[in-house]
């Protein structure tokens, strides 16, 4: 499947955010992170920075806010990797020690002049609006509003992930349950909603790529099939002459890496695949409309 895939170290999405390298230092911070959390890290910026656009905030605070939400992981360098790559559940001690990655992220902005505006991020993404959450069990317009709409965000990515320590949660059910925090007043309403947006976009997004796909096979399949047209007719034939003349026919229709030995696997392949596309494009259909039907 053929994703969009923001990247915010790419030169055109710097230059379009007018970032100096003050800020892409404090981007670079993420290279000390493990693998799985940069990227976390990343996807969760992704989503902050668009539910900004939707939320209609303006172009310096969607910077600033973007920002925060790529480095509010960053205490996670400093996590044993026992605890932090742990394949099962944690333990009490053990989450109590992962919670410290908040107030250690936040000491780490606050000891560096080029991180420290950012330092909310680190440290409230986990507070919840009623209070629930920590290290500060801030309520209400006491959380910072960046916090409260990267708290959304990584809510979303975290539980969608395939983490060391979950099961993967289909997109749906995992709407379902920020929204019931939102309902529950834990989560941001707005910043939910504008979420749910941003995935509906997603999805048709994904649906568009899968149809590109599908026109792809469609073509290759047709052109696979008119060269076992040429096989069967050379096969048949009893003169060289009419043999040579197919085997060239089929030839001016291979591409790269396709032989007279392999095409038909490659056009079996073809097939299935356009069978299992078929298939995906049904699901996610079924899946945009129950996303679309879901109330905030």
């Amino acid at each position: 499947m053929f994703k969009e895939k923001f990247d915010f170290y790419d030169k055109t999405v710097l230059k379009s955010y007018d970032l100096d390298s003050a800020a892409r230092y404090q981007l670079k911070m993420l290279d000390s992170l493990d693998n799985f959390t940069r990227k976390h890290s990343e996807s969760v910026a992704n989503l902050t920075c668009r539910i900004c656009d939707y939320l209609h905030l303006n172009k310096d605070f969607t910077i600033y806010c973007t920002t925060c939400a790529y480095l509010h992981d960053i205490g996670k360098m400093f996590i044993p990797p026992s605890i932090l790559q742990k394949p099962g559940k944690l333990t009490d001690d053990e989450y109590e020690i992962m919670k410290t990655h908040t107030s250690i992220g936040y000491k780490m902005c606050m000891n560096d002049t080029k991180l420290r505006p950012y330092s909310a991020g680190p440290r409230w993404h986990h507070e919840a609006l009623d209070g629930s959450g920590y290290p500060d069990g801030l309520k209400g317009d006491k959380i910072p509003i960046e916090d409260q709409i990267i708290r959304v965000a990584d809510e979303f990515d975290a539980i969608v992930s395939k983490r060391q320590y979950k099961s993967h949660v289909g997109i749906t059910d995992t709407l379902k349950m920020l929204i019931e925090n939102a309902h529950s007043g834990k989560n941001n309403i707005p910043a939910t909603k504008a979420l749910k947006k941003v995935v509906i976009d997603d999805t048709i997004y994904e649906i568009s790529c899968t149809f590109d796909y599908l026109d792809y096979l469609k073509e290759n399949i047709k052109r696979l099939k008119q060269i076992k047209k040429y096989y069967d007719k050379m096969t048949s034939s009893h003169s060289q002459k009419q043999k040579n003349y197919y085997l060239e026919g089929m030839k001016m229709l291979f591409t790269e890496g396709e032989t007279e030995e392999n095409f038909q696997n490659i056009l079996s392949e073809y097939k299935e695949a356009l069978s299992s596309r078929s298939q995906v494009i049904d699901k996610l259909n079924a899946e945009l409309k129950e996303i679309k039907k879901l109330k905030i």
